[in-house]
């Protein structure tokens, strides 16, 4: 789920994966391993804080808006 809302997240901003990537500072082809890995907290961090986004909707989507 985490990889398929960074996915979300990178088609609204324009960008790329890989782009992402490089200015997270993370290596090549981290967040694709996260089809089937976990990431760490503070790649997540990295990724949230790029974004401007919540951990919670980071790793939930929109549903980790409601309450």
């Amino acid at each position: 789920m985490v990889y398929e809302n960074i996915v979300a997240l990178c088609k609204e901003r324009g960008i790329s994966i890989a782009r992402l990537e490089k200015e997270c500072g993370l290596g090549n082809a981290t967040i694709r391993g996260w089809q089937n890995g976990s990431p760490t907290l503070k790649c997540l961090i990295e990724v949230a804080h790029y974004f401007g986004v919540s951990l919670d909707e980071l790793v939930l989507g929109k549903r980790g808006k409601k309450k």
